[in-house]
């Protein structure tokens, strides 16, 4: 059975809060030990409360003082450099909570835009889009177009390379050249499926002529006046 969560209130109720804290003093009593155990470092604790007339303490007084005494001679930069309060606690995880907040929005939009481009490759019309949404899928659409010519400079290049593999092969062995040959046609094979997928890409990119959107500004997203950063939303600064 799994712990039930718990939230961070105050706990109203007075035996339910004394309980909570006996139980909770003890936990990090014993996780401070455990540090100081494990990783052979000096730690304190003092804790005050209402529901004892004198602080305790750990490990014992003359631990603490030794402790303090030590934490005193550092310089007043040293001190406070990695101190927090529970103020500046909740800002710093407020803060990473927004930045993974942010990441996972712009992650969502990649994730959307695209699959908007498998479907309009699969002939879907593009009727609910705003020019916002135009832009990001013509950033997207221009990302896959680089990529697509890499890996078709890629491929190009290691055909030219078999081709001329192949050539000096024939000189030598009439049938071991003929099996590089075999995989050079390959290589030219998949370079043409490359140019293809290219092209249909291409074709994409011309929606007032195949999605029905008139207007001159849809066939230039990228250009300064209408889209100067790589995302035109909130989520891609």
């Amino acid at each position: 059975m799994t712990r039930k969560k718990v939230k961070l209130a105050y706990i109203s109720n007075d035996s339910a809060r004394k309980a909570t804290f006996k139980k909770r003093k003890k936990g990090l009593l014993k996780k401070v030990s455990e540090l100081s155990t494990l990783c052979g470092i000096d730690a304190c604790a003092i804790i005050f409360s209402p529901y004892d007339s004198q602080p305790e303490v750990w490990p014992s007084p003359l631990g603490v003082q030794r402790v303090l005494s030590q934490f005193k001679k550092m310089p007043e930069m040293e001190q406070s450099k990695k101190m927090v309060n529970q103020d500046s606690f909740l800002r710093q995880r407020i803060a990473k909570a927004n930045e993974q907040l942010k990441k996972q929005r712009k992650d969502n939009r990649e994730k959307e835009i695209t699959q908007v481009m498998f479907q309009s490759l699969t002939g879907k019309a593009l009727l609910n889009l705003n020019m916002m949404d135009l832009n990001d899928l013509g950033w997207l659409i221009e990302q896959n177009l680089k990529e697509i010519c890499k890996r078709m400079e890629t491929l190009n290049n290691g055909a030219s390379t078999h081709n001329s593999s192949n050539y000096g092969l024939v000189k030598n062995n009439g049938e071991a050249s003929q099996q590089q040959v075999d995989k050079s046609s390959g290589f030219d094979q998949m370079s043409m499926e490359a140019m293809q997928k290219q092209q249909w890409l291409l074709d994409l990119m011309n929606l007032q002529e195949h999605m029905g959107f008139g207007g001159e500004e849809i066939m230039y997203p990228f250009g300064e006046s209408s889209h100067s950063t790589l995302w035109s939303n909130p989520f891609y600064p």
